[in-house]
């Protein structure tokens, strides 16, 4: 699931490779916003610790 963001920037890379500077853009923010959303669902996890 982590590795998501990862292949959105690389194929935000790839796309600013080729010039295509709007969708190299996109992707980068798409992959901005799969990060963000995947750090909110870790942060607000209850921890499964048995005392």
């Amino acid at each position: 699931m982590m590795s998501l963001p990862f292949f959105g920037f690389c194929i935000a890379l790839g796309f600013a490779a080729a010039g295509q500077r709007g969708l190299a853009v996109a992707a980068g923010l798409v992959s901005v916003g799969v990060l963000l959303a995947l750090f909110k669902l870790h942060a607000t996890s209850a921890l499964d610790i048995a005392l």
